[in-house]
């Protein structure tokens, strides 16, 4: 059986990255990020299939299995129980996992999240030396690893109560607006977690003539849309297009989410991931909409679709967040100006490094990582 290779598309899209990269991160060169406005403490758990002994057990390893045992149970009308094992803990969610990767990247970096009041001791020691502040409680997630996927069980904390108004109240539009002045992008998310987030873009969109520099980009990371209900869907729709009217809006969407969006706003259909893509792309409205999966990511924008596969990984050392870290690289694409299919692969890039490691690239890392891109298939 041949070898897989990548499509001429992705080849075209790794040399459009090191053409890119060829001058290296020079952050000074960009200005500064923002990050805002969610923030997660993260437990890495995994579930045990058997155990033999006190010292002995065996993972179960996959997600469909976890729900096979669940079907089962249901359909025997009886309990469950799993025993699961923590795996580590770090601080999570949009704002830590994309400002661990700009300051990696020694970017000046800008935090405003749910860190706690005081600040809880892991957030302080991994970010405290950065222009970093807390508006109310943090998240706590239970990550579920497993080699097909994750489950992951969330205490939202105070971003279920988050609008412009309380922003206003917790941290000041003003303050909001300074630290905006001069950054190159502002990510944002999630949407599901934070349902009036799409009343911040309003309120954002209102007050954008009052920053002298704003950012070029704005990222929005949906989340999980599922938890939105169709009125909440219809407000984001609206708010994501305003705001893309006095800025450039990157909306990015795993596959799951991406299908998601295309149902909410077009009815169920039968349709490619970049037939969901175009159609979530037709209903918000943004500069680009993004969607990324296992095997492949997608950009569509006004001169089109482009799609970039992505290497596989047989034995990943951690998914969790990999969406994450996809944004990071899609994030310092656009921070660098590389264009849509250098900014995915550039996503891709640090995704893999990720998922193959555990670990946060250093632009070294990345280039090299991109070098080989081609080989990895």
């Amino acid at each position: 059986m041949a070898e897989p290779t990548p499509s001429q598309e992705t080849r075209d899209a790794v040399a459009q990255t090191q053409r890119g990269l060829a001058d290296g991160f020079e952050p000074a060169d960009y200005g500064h990020v923002v990050f805002g406005f969610d923030g997660y403490l993260d437990r890495v758990r995994e579930v045990v299939a058997d155990r033999s002994d006190p010292e002995t057990y065996e993972r179960l390893a996959t997600l469909s299995a976890f729900g096979d045992r669940v079907d089962r149970s249901v359909a025997a009308e009886s309990s469950l129980t799993f025993e699961w094992l923590q795996d580590g803990s770090r601080t999570g969610g949009h704002t830590c996992h994309l400002a661990r990767a700009f300051d990696t990247w020694a970017f000046e970096t800008t935090m405003i999240g749910m860190y706690d009041d005081p600040v809880r001791e892991p957030f302080d020691a991994e970010f405290g030396h950065l222009d970093f502040h807390s508006i109310g409680a943090p998240g706590v997630t239970d990550a579920v690893e497993f080699d097909d996927g994750k489950l992951m069980l969330t205490e939202i904390g105070d971003t279920m109560e988050l609008d412009w108004a309380a922003l206003e109240e917790w941290f000041g539009h003003d303050s909001l607006l300074d630290r905006l002045d001069g950054a190159a992008l502002l990510g944002t998310g999630y949407w599901s977690e934070t349902p009036d987030l799409p009343d911040i873009y309003d309120g954002l969109r209102d007050n954008w003539d009052r920053i002298d520099d704003p950012p070029g980009t704005v990222l929005i990371d949906p989340g999980d849309v599922r938890k939105l209900d169709a009125d909440r869907l219809r407000a984001g729709r609206n708010a994501i297009g305003r705001l893309d009217a006095v800025t450039d809006v990157v909306v990015s969407s795993n596959r799951a989410e991406t299908g998601v969006l295309a149902d909410a706003y077009a009815g169920d259909g039968d349709r490619t991931f970049e037939e969901s893509a175009a159609v979530a792309y037709d209903a918000l409205e943004p500069t680009w909409f993004v969607g990324h999966g296992v095997d492949r990511s997608v950009v569509v924008t006004a001169e089109g679709t482009h799609s970039v596969e992505v290497p596989a990984v047989d034995d990943p050392a951690l998914t969790t967040s990999s969406g994450d870290h996809f944004n990071a690289g899609l994030a310092v694409g656009r921070v660098l100006d590389l264009g849509a299919p250098a900014s995915i692969l550039l996503g891709n890039a640090v995704a893999g490094y990720f998922v193959r490691t555990a670990d946060q690239p250093s632009p070294a890392e990345i280039e090299a990582f991109v070098e080989e891109y081609v080989e990895k298939f």
